[in-house]
């Protein structure tokens, strides 16, 4: 943490610096006050202390902090799309959202990109591991997603009144797609994160096949939030999806599960990076029926996991940009201790 105080050397092993270099073999990290102020090999270390603590490798390798591009710091052992907005109430969510962050940061994450938040949790997690108050990685926030009405995160029906204000702001044209991004202005997000298509976890209504937003939503979703100097991003399944983000001018593709050649093009001229995030699908064909997940779900997570991996290996070969995420508690991850077999 950012108070921490006095002096750390880590020695006996491998430094891989991050840089593109190659790695030192017998290397040396060197933390004052919390902060690193040396990398390299032991011979070139500056001298420490009488007082300085010692941490021994033990011949593994140091590298520098991880980054979870894809980031839902307030899921907690999701099984259904009921578990995102109304299991649990604001008050305990924000506990959540903090244990998640710490057990990121535990796992070796130092940085973070929301991929969307209750509540905008993410906006006062961050500023709260800013303040030395929570541990948790440097953390890039989102709050709440955008969604058309009737979308994939619309799944609550109009019979029980209550809505779904908690997790999404939901659309109905362009209009009310910028009026969404600039409350998420006023909340102070930085990225604006949207669903333009469905996904496996409602394969009756919305699946990985289905549109949830018109071209003309997300244009005005995108316009309005670069004229904020805020980023949009969007779960991108479905090819169709994939191509209407990109048309929009999307920042980043989140998923960008089944692309084909002419999103392939697309994406290469723009540059535009590609967050597969196939954690989440793996964790639900793995543990799914073991937390009585529907097989018809699991099914469209086995097949989005398939589409999505042939279609990150297609970006990498072209030379296109993947960023690395995974969606972190996902189904099956637990933040307590694992059962013993």
């Amino acid at each position: 943490m950012k108070n921490a105080s006095g002096t750390t050397r880590i020695a006996n092993g491998k430094l891989i610096d991050g840089t593109g270099a190659d790695p030192v073999a017998d290397a040396l990290v060197l933390v004052e006050d919390g902060r690193i102020v040396y990398a390299g090999p032991v011979s070139d270390a500056p001298p420490v202390g009488p007082e300085t603590r010692e941490i021994d490798a033990n011949g593994g390798t140091m590298l520098p902090g991880l980054v979870e591009a894809h980031y839902h710091p307030t899921y907690f052992n999701v099984a259904e799309l009921e578990d995102l907005d109304l299991k649990y109430p604001v008050e305990y969510v924000s506990l959540l959202a903090a244990a998640n962050a710490r057990l990121a940061l535990e796992c070796g994450y130092t940085a973070a990109r929301s991929g969307g938040s209750l509540f905008n949790i993410d906006v006062w997690l961050k500023k709260a591991i800013e303040d030395d108050i929570a541990p948790g990685p440097r953390l890039a926030t989102s709050g709440r997603e955008i969604c058309g009405v009737g979308g994939l995160m619309d799944w609550n029906p109009d019979y029980r009144k209550i809505g779904m204000e908690g997790l999404v702001l939901l659309i109905n044209g362009p209009d009310e797609g910028r009026a969404a991004v600039r409350k998420l202005v006023k909340d102070g997000v930085e990225w604006v994160k949207t669903y333009p298509t469905g996904d496996a976890a409602a394969p009756d209504t919305n699946d990985h096949h289905t549109l949830c937003m018109t071209q003309e939503e997300m244009d005005a979703v995108v316009t309005t939030a670069h004229n904020h100097k805020m980023k949009v991003t969007g779960h991108c399944r479905a090819t169709a999806g994939i191509k209407n983000a990109l048309r929009a001018g999307y920042d980043t593709i989140e998923h960008g599960t089944f692309m084909d050649d002419e999103a392939m093009e697309m994406l290469l001229a723009r540059d535009t990076p590609v967050i597969p995030a196939l954690q989440f699908e793996h964790a639900s064909v793995v543990n799914g029926p073991e937390i009585g997940m529907p097989q018809a779900v699991i099914d469209g997570h086995q097949e989005t996991l398939e589409g999505g991996a042939e279609s990150a290996l297609l970006i990498l070969k072209a030379g296109g940009r993947l960023g690395m995420g995974a969606i972190m508690a996902s189904p099956g991850i637990r933040t307590g201790p694992m059962p013993k077999n």
